[in-house]
């Protein structure tokens, strides 16, 4: 029973994630539609891509606050009002910049969820199994992306106004999440270090970990004072590792040019030779192995480690971007190519960064400083996608295909380094048996 109640728990809020993925992808199929609707320039348009990432970089940067002040659970309440506002916003809205207003909503949604959700599951998680449930956060992450592009490519006969139920249909799951999140518990850390409510925690724990409770608990209070009760910034020496480990691992999940897949696939298939109607069915494809990988990733992360899973993973990331970057120099684009190669480097991110990336920066911190290091490497993730999302379609323009996947792969080849001489494992030990780790590290 206990075990069913935080599956149940982490599921509900592991619905952000979903949102998240489709609220991210739901736009690359509905792009073009909207930049004829409204006459939009280039400039235009590349700020209607990007307003949505400019409001999750504000999310995940403001993120802490509320976590911290109101709670996991009250800040996952003003996430889920962000989407559903979102989409009914941007489905409805009569001019453009009306549109742009609920699509930066909808991108203060997926920032403040980014650091909001992975915290909750990691605080209420037993640490045997934390990295499958954290796990469950990407894994519905890829689930939104997949389904948005599902019903993108089947609402895109929709006529002129297709785009509109595209955008639209969201309201279902921000209602479904809405009603869901009334029936979870607030994190017991939480009540423990920032309401010192011990009583309602403790009944909390005992659901969590009914054998060791009591030792949970005071291990909790233990930490809370080595930590210090104050403000602690989480910029102080002390912190030093996992902050340089989070921001390292954010950097790195963004350069590996995943973004400029996720939004800009329907291009790069078009740029590879495939017709409009092929790529957006290929970016169904891209959609079900990522899907299908981080399954695979999440089921294994507690088994083999979250380090080695990035070995692995790093290795095929560098050799099929290489395969990419050969195949756009050379020119010889035999239709379906890039599309496998492409399909390639989704299965090695989703199984390798994909599923560890939330895991992994929700665990490195201390109880104290959680919220504000889930944001430091939130933040660095969203800035790096703004500027990857934001600069690829002039890069892929200006020095090609060969140049663009080129820079994504010597990239890689720094991040194999840092997993491998830097990247500490985390797997089967506590929340409190990691920050001692860390801080004395």
């Amino acid at each position: 029973m206990n075990k069913h109640s935080v599956l149940a728990w982490s599921m509900v809020v592991a619905l952000g994630g979903f949102l998240f993925g489709f609220d991210t992808a739901v736009i690359s199929g509905a792009e073009k539609s909207i930049q004829q609707f409204w006459h939009l320039s280039v400039f235009e348009h590349g700020l209607t891509i990007s307003i949505a990432l400019i409001g999750t970089v504000i999310g995940s940067l403001l993120g802490a606050r509320p976590s911290d002040i109101f709670g996991r659970k009250n800040t996952l309440y003003f996430v889920a009002a962000a989407y559903l506002l979102s989409s009914l916003g941007t489905a409805l809205a009569d001019n453009w910049y009306v549109f742009l207003v609920f699509r930066l909503l909808g991108g203060l949604g997926v920032g403040v969820s980014s650091v909001t959700a992975p915290i909750y599951i990691s605080e209420v998680s037993p640490a045997d199994r934390r990295g499958r449930l954290v796990g469950l956060f990407q894994f519905n992450v890829v689930l939104g992306i997949l389904i948005s592009y599902l019903s993108n490519y089947l609402l895109s006969q929709g006529g002129d106004a297709s785009w509109r139920w595209m955008l639209g249909v969201q309201t279902i799951p921000s209602l479904l999440f809405i009603v869901l999140i009334y029936f979870i518990p607030e994190s017991p850390r939480w009540l423990i270090l920032k309401k010192g409510e011990t009583t309602r925690a403790l009944e909390i724990l005992r659901i969590i970990n009914p054998l060791d409770c009591e030792q949970e608990l005071a291990a909790i209070q233990a930490s809370n004072l080595h930590d210090g009760a104050t403000d602690t910034s989480l910029f102080s020496g002390q912190y030093k590792t996992p902050v340089i480990l989070a921001v390292l691992f954010a950097f790195f999940n963004q350069v590996s040019g995943i973004n400029a897949i996720i939004y800009y696939a329907p291009r790069i298939f078009e740029m590879a030779g495939l017709g409009a109607h092929s790529s957006l069915l290929s970016t169904v494809g891209i959609g079900m192995v990522n899907f299908i990988f981080t399954l695979l990733g999440i089921n294994i992360i507690d088994k083999v480690g979250r380090r080695t899973l990035m070995l692995v993973g790093s290795f095929g990331l560098i050799i099929s971007l290489f395969l990419v970057a050969l195949t756009f120099y050379s020119g010889h684009f035999n239709g379906f190519a890039i599309p496998m190669y492409m399909m390639v480097f989704i299965a090695f991110f989703a199984f390798s960064q994909g599923a560890v990336i939330w895991v992994f920066i929700s665990e490195i911190f201390p109880n104290q400083v959680r919220a504000k290091g889930q944001t430091l490497g939130s933040s660095t993730h969203w800035i790096m996608a703004a500027i990857i999302a934001f600069c690829f379609p002039y890069l892929a323009e200006s020095l090609g295909g060969a140049v663009t996947f080129s820079f994504f792969c010597i990239m890689m080849v720094c991040q194999l380094v840092f997993v491998w001489r830097f990247m500490p494992e985390t797997k089967g030990r506590s929340l409190e048996q990691i920050e001692t780790n860390m801080v004395m590290h």
